[in-house]
């Protein structure tokens, strides 16, 4: 008997095409372009059935010829056709791409929302016990700022607000020497402190005011150039740009002056409208400007002054006498035409004398709030009282704070 070689193929099998390897999609898509386009009676398909199967009656089997192994091969099998409509829906279920759930998902805003991406930041803590526990742990433990600090971060947040347009707070009394221009310098400072725009000071006292040399000091005005207020109206034509008024300007810090005219003849030769041409040109290059001004509210620029005004700061003092005076501003301003500056006025109380405890200071402020906006009092300060240079640093902590008091309450008015 011929021995028979497992792999010999068998001389009965018809030689066919050779098959290819390919992937599921692959082969998929070929057998979805075999399917024909018509449905008909479903063909015969073949099924490997075993030899328990093969041997039931009526199941038609058909053997392959010359197999020894005829109960294990494949059988031929007639299954009946399935009645498939062309319009049957299909069932078949796929499964998303990582592609189609990006797609279907929102689009994060990089721009417009960072803190999606980011943890928000506790602020740090400075000064007290928080602040000390901050800096011996390094920083890892942030118990965040005290009820007093949040206090001055939000008053910084209201200094500091972008304004459209340019702004004017004019500074006023019927007194002197109850703290005007200290007040004009002291908040000036204040607000190149916390802005990002330089703001501007314009001493428009007709009585040789002294705006610059509170803000610089008597020695170094001295040093510098004296240009004045009535140098600059000379030349106003021809100053077309930032640096060409700066030439006419004194600068603390970041604080820009304007000096008031020191020759006690033109002093007072101010007008309404020459006050008027400053105020057109500072508003092209600053966003907030004082005006530190005379005594009384009568002199020839003060028309042009409360006409451009966006909101006053009345100056008043510890005193019976400063605070009828303080009330007699109000009610002029009220009987003239200007009831939206009297009502919406800041009124600044200013210990500059120190009074003795016999003045009834809760009085007098009492008799003063209920017809202005706000009312801030001003503590006893010698770095105020003294008449000298005013600056920041030498201040006492409650002084900084009722000008940063005042300094919030004049950037509300502009809002």
């Amino acid at each position: 008997m011929p021995a028979v070689t497992p792999n010999t193929p068998r001389k009965n099998d018809a030689p066919g095409p050779a098959t290819r390897r390919s992937s599921w999609a692959e082969a998929a898509a070929a057998a979805d372009a075999a399917k024909p386009a018509a449905q008909g009676p479903a063909a015969p398909t073949r099924q490997p059935v075993s030899a328990k199967s093969a041997a039931q009656p009526g199941a038609p089997i058909s053997a392959v010829p010359g197999d020894a192994n005829a109960a294990e091969s494949v059988q031929e099998v007639s299954v009946p056709p399935l009645d498939v409509r062309a319009d049957a829906p299909s069932f078949r279920r796929s499964r998303p791409t990582v592609a189609d759930a990006i797609a279907g998902s929102p689009a994060p805003d990089f721009i417009s929302s960072p803190g999606l991406f980011v943890k928000e930041q506790k602020p740090r803590p400075v000064g007290g016990f928080r602040g000390a526990m901050y800096k011996l742990t390094g920083g890892s433990w942030n118990m965040g700022p005290g009820p007093k600090q949040r206090q001055e971060d939000e008053l910084a947040r209201r200094i500091s607000r972008q304004l459209q347009g340019s702004y004017n707070t004019a500074i006023l009394s019927l007194k002197g020497g109850i703290g005007k221009t200290s007040t004009t310098v002291g908040v000036g400072l204040t607000l190149a402190e916390f802005r990002g725009d330089a703001p501007c000071a314009i001493d428009a006292n007709p009585d040789s005011g002294d705006l610059v040399e509170r803000a610089l000091g008597e020695g170094i005005y001295q040093q510098a150039s004296p240009r004045t207020i009535t140098d600059l109206l000379e030349n106003i034509e021809s100053i077309d740009s930032l640096t060409a008024l700066a030439r006419y300007m004194h600068h603390a810090g970041r604080l820009h002056l304007i000096a008031g005219e020191q020759d006690p003849e033109v002093s007072d030769s101010l007008t309404a409208e020459e006050y008027l041409r400053i105020r057109r040109l500072i508003s092209g290059y600053y966003s907030v400007a004082l005006t530190d001004c005379g005594t009384g509210v009568t002199h020839n620029a003060m028309s042009g002054i409360l006409q451009s005004a966006d909101n006053l700061v009345i100056a008043a003092g510890y005193a019976v006498s400063g605070a009828k005076r303080a009330r007699s501003t109000l009610q002029w301003l009220a009987g003239h035409g200007y009831e939206d500056l009297a009502r919406n006025a800041i009124v600044v109380i200013t210990d500059k004398d120190e009074v003795s405890s016999r003045v009834d200071k809760d009085a007098i402020e009492e008799h003063l709030s209920g017809i202005c906006r706000q009312l801030i009092a001003v503590p006893h300060d010698r770095g105020v009282a003294d008449g000298d240079l005013v600056t920041l640093d030498v201040l006492k902590p409650e002084t900084r704070r009722a000008y940063k008091e005042i300094a919030a309450a004049i950037v509300d008015g502009y809002f």
